[in-house]
Parts: structure tokens; C-alpha cells; sequence
């Protein structure tokens, strides 16, 4: 599988903010084994940021908290480098609006595409992609970030997941592996500069509107809740229901697992 460049170019100048994408660096790695691991790689060689690496293979993708990622020719894998000055604390949050990006600018194609808490995209109930953002600091202010993200396109996927070509075979608005990177890179920018231009409030208000777990029915603690929302600092909120009593905790990742019903 080839990709070619001067189509993702093409594709470019078709999105809104092509001026600052005309500006970011792409490279393409035919296999390696992380796209995230390879722009570190090339952070502490010197590079400078933004840059973007892309893999038609990875051999060693990993999802959030060390999930196995798996990376067949066919998807898209792509990791994006930033320079940043943010609060450390927000790391999180900024993980939710960059999927706010990518999701938002992909439903600009037709795609009913939700946010799963707390990363993962979803297309008709089943996984379509996932993102995983790595970041150095120095004392409490993030300095550099790494956005990787995961798209199925035409690769095979388990049960649990879906790609773009079976979604929509022929009548799919996006034609194409490259015009498929323009866009997602196009949503990261997009989430980013929303993330810095906006109070959080309004940020919340905008996940809340394509969050696919509001008022999900989850098990804690052989308890039953309800999912409420989601906390500035990007926790998700459950309303738990005992005799006599009603209480809210905030869970981070690892707390919960919202999961996915595999068929039988």
C-alpha cells in the first residue's frame, strides 16, 4: 500500500484552515513500529514542531494506558507533535477536545461520529478509532505534546469495531487514505486552537453535544449509576443511587471501564 503525498497536499488546500496545515511537516514510514514513539524519537534528534509522522503499518501501536493498538495496512495511524505552554493539570481535558476536533470535523462528511469517554470515536456503537496524547513537561506547565490517533479505514477490525469503507462502501464523502490524514489533522488543529481560545465551560458544553455515555447506565462497586457528565478537569461524573441516599463521584481512567458488548 503507497501513499501519496501530493494528494494529501491536494486534499489540503480543500479544508478551512490550509494555511497552517501547509505548514506542518508530514512523514510517512512504511512500518514502524509506533508513530508516537518515532516523533519522540525525532523531538530529541532536533526536529522541530509541528511536525506529523505517519505509518501504513505499526508493529507496536499501543491505545491509552498501554492497550495493544492493532495496526493492519488499510488504517490510519498518525501522530502529531506541538509545541505548547498549557497547565499540566489539563493534560486531560485537552485529550477530550482534541477528540472534539477530529470528531466535529469528520461529522462535516456525513459521519455520525460520537465521543466515547474517555477517547475512543465511535460509529454506529462500535469502535471506529481512538486517540492517545503523550506529553513533556517542565515544573507544572506541559511544554511539547503528542497527539496519536487511530482511524479504521479499509483495514480489518474485530467485532467490536468498524471502519469507513464498510460504513459506507461507495457513497463514502471521503475518497481516500490521504484526504482521510488532511482531515484528521485538520480536527487536531481545530480541537487545539479551541482548547486555547475558549473557557472551559463552553469546551464542556461542546464535548457534551456529540458525548455518546450521557446518562448511561454503568455498575460501581456492585452499585448501579447513571453517567451525568464529564468534570473541567475532564472526570467522568456518576450519579449513584443507594436507599435513602443519592451521591456523585468523579472517576478518572482506570477507575471505569464503559467497554464494548461483543457479538456472540
Amino acid at each position: 500500500m503507497n501513499f501519496d503525498l501530493q494528494k494529501y497536499q491536494a486534499a489540503i488546500l480543500e479544508l478551512p484552515n490550509f494555511e497552517q496545515l501547509k505548514q506542518i511537516p508530514l512523514q510517512i514510514w512504511e512500518t514502524i513500529p509506533s508513530t508516537n514513539q518515532k516523533l519522540w524519537e525525532l523531538i530529541e534528534q532536533g526536529e522541530k514542531l509541528p511536525l506529523a509522522s505517519l505509518a501504513l503499518e505499526q508493529t507496536a501501536g499501543r491505545g491509552q494506558w498501554g492497550r495493544q493498538w492493532l495496526s493492519t495496512q488499510g488504517g490510519l495511524y498518525l501522530s502529531l507533535g506541538i509545541a505548547c505552554n498549557l497547565n499540566l493539570k489539563d493534560s486531560f481535558l485537552l485529550t477530550l477536545i482534541i477528540g472534539w476536533g477530529i470528531v466535529t470535523t469528520l461529522r462535516n462528511y456525513n459521519l455520525p461520529i460520537l465521543l466515547k469517554w474517555p477517547n475512543d470515536l465511535i460509529l454506529m456503537s462500535k469502535k471506529l478509532g481512538g486517540i492517545k496524547l503523550e506529553t513533556r513537561s517542565h515544573k507544572d506547565r506541559i511544554t511539547q505534546v503528542v497527539i496519536g490517533v487511530g482511524i479504521n479505514w479499509t483495514n480489518s477490525v474485530p467485532d467490536i469495531g468498524i471502519n469507513l469503507q464498510s460504513y459506507c462502501q461507495n457513497q463514502l464523502a471521503i475518497t481516500s487514505l490521504e484526504q482521510l490524514t488532511a482531515i484528521t489533522i485538520s480536527g487536531i488543529i481545530s480541537g487545539y486552537q479551541h482548547y486555547l481560545t475558549v473557557d472551559r465551560e463552553q469546551l464542556l458544553k461542546d464535548y457534551f453535544a456529540i458525548f455518546a455515555n450521557l446518562g448511561q447506565q454503568v455498575t460501581l462497586n456492585g452499585g448501579t449509576g447513571i453517567i451525568t457528565g464529564v468534570t473541567t478537569t475532564g472526570e467522568l461524573r456518576v450519579r449513584i443511587k443507594s436507599p435513602g441516599a443519592t451521591t456523585e463521584v468523579c472517576l478518572s481512567p482506570g477507575q471505569i471501564s464503559l467497554g464494548y458488548e461483543e457479538k456472540t
